[in-house]
């Protein structure tokens, strides 16, 4: 009863959630809300995946309620019938939608679109590699199909729902034969049956089959769209195998001016942007930095900063999840990003800036860090900002080349406390 209580709340939530969500996605003022609904609409899926199981596990183990002696064959076909197409329903629903994120592809826009899957923000959910590593065109085939059977899915749960509560209530308040006390603990059960007949499995599980093969191809050939996309800057999984593992210098020249000592408890590397109209900010927790710097010999300072892209932190389990995928940062591929500095200038007072460049997925930009050194006895502390262009380090450029989610420009900000070695 619980499985099934359970089961029923995450359908009626899913389905409505499901309709408005597709259409919010493309108006901007409801963009972030239905960011977060497709989040939870997600959850909601693996969870009903999950609970499927479990019932599937528990039915297996347990012999189902008896069915009312005075019920035609015909009326215990269809009984078993439906409850077969729902347990495969229930199983190829998220399993489509699984294999739609897994493409890293929209098909409500038709573009590149390349989110992670948190599980109620607890863990990630991986996509299928048997789809995520295919080609980009092959992934958007597969997209435009999976979004067809999908919809379909929904719509034969939909069907399945109300023939479902139709039945039961004509068992409760027509038949009166105790059949909802099944569903219902304060409700009376039907009586045992006392020469119930097996067999009829099988042919319920096999109209459950025929059912998903038939959404399968119905869903497939009417929402594949004639054109496909140019291809040529798809780069192929082979190709992404033969990366090399790190392709940044982790080397350390030192420079010739005073040495300083990162405490990394009372520093920090932080960034901020938008998100879907929404400000959001981070951190990275796994960063090493090497400091020579003294305003009286700028010409012998000079500063190495290590961070391992992989430690990303933005308090957002998707978003966390999405900036480690092999459009954004890619740790797996490139796990460290390099800033190396070794032109300071003095601005005046407490001011000076930093030349140097930022080594990052095999992209290496200029870039200048203005920034406030004051120091303090044997320690100092350092605060600096500057911006830089996403696009010029290849950060999300398949599925938001434009900046139509995440902001163009991304803050980022240092705040650093150092003792002297």
């Amino acid at each position: 009863m619980v499985l099934h209580w359970l089961i029923a709340a995450c359908i009626i939530a899913m389905v409505p959630m499901g309709w408005w969500m597709s259409d919010a996605i493309l108006e901007p003022e409801s963009q972030q809300t239905a960011y977060r609904l497709f989040q939870l609409h997600k959850s909601i899926g693996i969870l009903i995946l999950a609970l499927t199981a479990a019932r599937l596990a528990w039915r297996l183990t347990h012999r189902a309620p008896p069915l009312p002696p005075g019920m035609k064959a015909w009326e215990r076909f269809a009984a078993h019938g439906v409850h077969a197409a729902f347990y495969a329903l229930l199983i190829a629903m998220p399993l489509s939608g699984w294999i739609y994120v897994s493409t890293g592809w929209s098909a409500t826009t038709d573009q590149p679109l390349d989110v992670a899957t948190s599980f109620f923000g607890l863990f990630q959910i991986p996509h299928l590699s048997f789809v995520a590593d295919a080609a980009q065109e092959a992934r958007r085939d597969v997209a435009f199909g999976m979004l067809g059977i999908h919809e379909l899915i929904a719509w034969g749960a939909v069907g399945l729902f109300v023939l479902h509560v139709g039945a039961a209530l004509k068992h409760q308040f027509l038949d009166r034969d105790g059949v909802m006390g099944a569903m219902v603990p304060w409700l009376k059960a039907a009586d045992p049956q006392p020469s119930a007949k097996k067999g009829k499995g099988g042919a319920a599980v096999l109209a459950g089959i025929v059912l998903i093969v038939a959404l399968w191809f119905v869903g497939w050939s009417s929402n594949l769209p004639d054109a496909a996309p140019e291809a040529g800057e798809a780069e192929s999984a082979e190709q992404a195998a033969e990366a090399p593992a790190d392709a940044i210098d982790t080397s350390i020249t030192p420079g010739s001016a005073q040495e300083w000592a990162i405490d990394r408890e009372a520093s920090a590397i932080e960034f901020s942007g938008t998100h879907a109209g929404n400000a959001f900010d981070g951190h990275f927790a796994d960063w090493e930095g090497h400091v020579w710097f003294d305003p009286e010999d700028l010409a012998g300072s000079k500063a190495i900063v290590l961070v391992r892209t992989g430690s990303v932190s933005t308090g957002d389990a998707t978003q966390e999840g999405s900036l480690r995928l092999g459009e954004w940062f890619d740790p797996n591929t490139f796990p460290v990003a390099r800033f190396e500095a070794d032109t300071f200038r003095a601005l005046g007072g407490d001011r000076f800036e930093a030349e140097g460049t930022l080594a990052l997925k095999g992209s290496v930009v200029p870039v200048v860090l203005p920034f406030s050194f004051s120091p303090s006895g044997d320690g100092a502390s350092v605060e600096g900002s500057m911006e830089l262009d996403r696009t010029a380090l290849d950060l999300g450029m398949e599925s938001d080349p434009g900046a139509d989610w995440v902001s163009q420009m991304i803050g980022v900000t240092i705040s650093v406390s150092a003792q002297k070695k």
